[in-house]
């Protein structure tokens, strides 16, 4: 191994279900974030919101903006679920990750659209901006980065993290 090289110790690690989403809604998230890591954003999955609820994908690009992406992976899904109003307030960009035959006329026209498969994702309705307040962002940065870095010390040493509250 040369100086500049380094063992990477989550090469080739696959990463469990969680069992709280269908096949169908784990393959639009993996299509929503190959699209958003495209796009140059990080996102992260099941990101809790500081209200307690649960987004499906958070993501935060370099000037820190941050969007908010809710999959939907039938129509059943998006009619029985409206938690994902209380997003807004956590986000500057709110999104919909949906699949290739999903009916897109049933979404809501102040919404982004994405349609994603397993491979990627294509952008068919940009999100209007809604920029969150100051305090508002920070904090939100501040959790992001707890819960990315707190992943991440979990999968090298899940021992590590006992007693911390991400």
């Amino acid at each position: 191994m040369s100086d500049t090289s380094f063992h990477d110790p989550l090469a080739g690690l696959v990463f469990p279900a969680d069992g709280r989403q269908s096949e169908t809604a784990r393959g639009i998230q993996r299509g929503a974030l190959r699209y958003l890591a495209a796009c140059g954003m990080v996102g992260v999955p099941e990101f809790c919101l500081a209200s307690g609820r649960r987004a499906d994908i958070a993501a935060l690009d370099a000037r820190g903006q941050v969007w908010v992406v809710e999959i939907k992976s039938s129509i059943i899904d998006f009619r029985t679920d409206r938690k994902w109003r209380d997003y807004r307030l956590h986000c500057d960009r709110l999104f919909f990750a949906v699949g290739p035959d999903f009916p897109l006329d049933i979404l809501p026209d102040d919404t982004g659209i994405l349609v994603a498969d397993p491979f990627g994702a294509g952008l068919v309705r940009e999100a209007p901006h809604h920029p969150m307040p100051g305090a508002t962002r920070k904090a939100l940065t501040l959790r992001f980065a707890r819960a990315a870095a707190g992943r991440l010390m979990g999968l090298m040493d899940p021992e590590a993290l006992r007693g911390i509250e991400l």
